[in-house]
């Protein structure tokens, strides 16, 4: 019995170790300073933003009388009717981008030869070009583009390697296919929000080292850029987080070493991989991008030590904070002032590199 203990022990703390000094990575907390962050908003949030925090907690009440199994179709369905999709200003357009399904945003007027590659985001296992048109639109509008909305394969159903792989391919195919058929780009942008600010982050990095043509700039909105659940704020902001907190607090009960190995097992790749996690990759060498970030938000520290880090490394970034907006607040101009203002803000970045 004594043997088998000695054992059993031995196997816990190689496994503790093998997640501790393998899978979780290089400590980051060097970039945990403030450097290059530029505060918007101070004030208090407007009363639009409390009706937006309300309606969560609707949603966040609805999932609790929810048998676990139905939750995920639940908020699928949640995402998707969000916003009522009544725009006749708007072009939208079913497209095939090389095998990935996908759709083309055109705002009234827009150059089509100009592109936008959009990356929805939803935690990898939700959301679509449907769910996300209140962000396509307006991106379309204020970069003066053709967006392509890019519907990528979604988790569980399909590795996380396979939603990688198909917006790989989507920004490929950008580069040369518009609205109306083959035609060079003139410019090339790239977005995306929360999992789909991580899939832009990680795109950004890759198009770099495969030598194909940079976009003109990027843009993430609370990005996810860490798979190691290594960011101190995902804990010290769960209670002021409205959005991300109910859903994923059970997540910080569970230790760490846990999660690791859970991402592993689901992956079949470090969680620490840059791919999977684009703040621990060479940030050297990309292009002009700008993030957003609520300082309130479980994913504030992500962007954080993101953009110090490239910042560090060379890279010309600018970080804008707001202070008390919810996770992605910018879908849901026009509506939120703040999502205005962002915009804005997004508007100018995007003109300013063209």
């Amino acid at each position: 019995m004594t043997e088998i203990l000695l054992w059993a022990l031995a196997l816990v703390v190689a496994l503790w170790a093998i997640g501790a000094f393998y899978l979780q990575g290089a400590d980051l907390s060097a970039f945990d300073q403030s450097v290059g962050q530029r505060h918007l908003i101070d004030a208090a949030p407007s009363a639009a933003h409390q009706a937006v925090v309300a309606s969560l907690g609707g949603i966040a009440a609805t999932l609790k009388s929810t048998p676990r199994k139905q939750q995920l179709a639940l908020l699928r369905n949640y995402m998707d009717n969000l916003f009522p999709d009544s725009d006749p200003t708007t072009r939208l357009i079913a497209v095939d981008a090389a095998g990935v399904p996908a759709e083309w945003v055109l705002a009234a007027g827009v150059d089509s030869r100009r592109r936008l590659l959009y990356i929805h985001g939803g935690a990898y296992t939700m959301g679509s070009p449907k769910s996300h048109r209140r962000l396509t639109r307006k991106f379309s509008e204020v970069a003066n583009a053709a967006v392509l909305a890019v519907d990528y394969r979604l988790m569980p159903e399909h590795p996380r390697m396979a939603g990688i792989e198909d917006c790989r391919t989507a920004y490929r195919w950008l580069l040369d296919h518009g609205p109306a058929g083959p035609e060079a780009a003139s410019a090339i942008f790239v977005a995306g929000d929360s999992a789909g600010g991580n899939l832009t982050l990680s795109l950004i990095a890759w198009v770099r080292d495969q030598g194909l043509r940079a976009p003109n700039a990027a843009v993430a909105l609370s990005p996810a850029t860490d798979a190691s659940f290594g960011s101190p704020s995902l804990k010290r902001n769960l209670s002021t987080d409205p959005m991300l907190g109910p859903l994923f607090k059970p997540l910080t009960r569970i230790p760490r070493t846990v999660l690791l190995w859970a991402t592993w097992l689901q992956n079949r790749q470090r969680p620490s991989d840059p791919v999977l996690s684009p703040v621990f990759g060479d940030l050297s060498g990309l292009p002009p991008l700008l993030v957003h970030a609520s300082e309130s938000e479980m994913l504030y520290d992500d962007s954080r030590r993101y953009v110090n880090k490239a910042m560090a490394a060379g890279s010309p970034v600018t970080f804008q904070t707001w202070r008390h907006m919810v996770h992605v607040w910018q879908i849901y101009h026009p509506d939120l002032p703040e999502g205005q203002e962002a915009f804005e803000e997004i508007g100018k970045f995007l003109r300013a590199h063209s």
